[in-house]
């Protein structure tokens, strides 16, 4: 449970650290559960002053779950999120069976499940991800059309990770305002509490499908997420397949 200003999916920087604070939800405490027993290496942290885990002793199997990025001198890693639920009934499956191959395991882990929300695209770039860690998703945002008596509109509720939605807001604008895109009236971001909620008002003399197949093709609508599953195996860092970040 977060307090105070972590950033924005429009791309707001979050506040310097002094300014925020966490408290731990419960799923928190399973992955700090037993720090106090030396069941981790402890090391110093930045300046000497404190002893801090050099791994966390989680319940939760973590790195599929949580996902992450990062850069070092030479490789970066980019690993999707995944459900918790899908991501123990494979764990479960391994153990029951470590001759898994990748196809069993999709069975319980079929794709990752982006905070965002979305649609994945294809399987193909998630079973090479999963098969040699290193793959591309394609993900299309999630969008509906509502008839109304004057004219169409296309609604987004959902964008793929990553996507900065003020940027998409504003690149949907731009296409109708250089003409590059015909049928478009009006965009607004109706997005609050209850939601996200894009709206793009489509002129009435405009097929609002044909004009939501450009806007995939044409914005961030359709994005695509690049997979390098690289992690720490023994202190050295190694390209997973999924059933390498299971075993693991």
């Amino acid at each position: 449970d977060g307090q105070g200003n972590f950033g924005s999916v429009d791309g707001d920087s979050p506040a310097a650290m002094r300014y925020t604070e966490c408290r731990l939800s419960k799923m928190g405490e399973h992955i700090m559960d037993d720090l106090d027993k030396e069941t981790v290496d402890m090391t110093n942290n930045f300046d000497d002053t404190l002893q801090e885990p050099t791994v966390m002793p989680t319940k939760i199997p973590n790195l599929l779950v949580n996902g992450g990025n990062g850069i070092a001198v030479g490789m970066a890693t980019n690993m999707p999120t995944h459900n918790l639920g899908e991501v123990i009934d494979g764990c479960c499956a391994y153990i029951d069976n470590p001759d898994i191959d990748t196809d069993g395991l999709m069975q319980y882990i079929p794709a990752p499940d982006f905070p965002t929300g979305a649609t994945i695209y294809g399987i193909q770039g998630v079973k090479d991800a999963y098969e040699t860690g290193r793959g591309r998703i394609v993900v299309r945002a999630t969008a509906e059309i509502e008839s109304g008596e004057n004219h169409d509109k296309i609604v987004i509720t959902e964008i793929p990770y990553g996507v900065n939605k003020e940027q998409l807001v504003m690149a949907i604008a731009d296409l109708a305002k250089e003409g590059r895109v015909d049928g478009i009236a009006n965009v607004n971001d109706e997005s609050g509490r209850q939601g996200m909620r894009i709206v793009v008002d489509v002129k009435r003399d405009a097929n609002a499908n044909v004009l939501l197949n450009k806007l995939f093709k044409l914005t961030a609508l359709q994005s695509s997420f690049s997979v390098n599953c690289i992690a720490l195996v023994n202190g050295r860092p190694r390209l997973l397949s999924l059933k390498e970040c299971v075993k693991y």
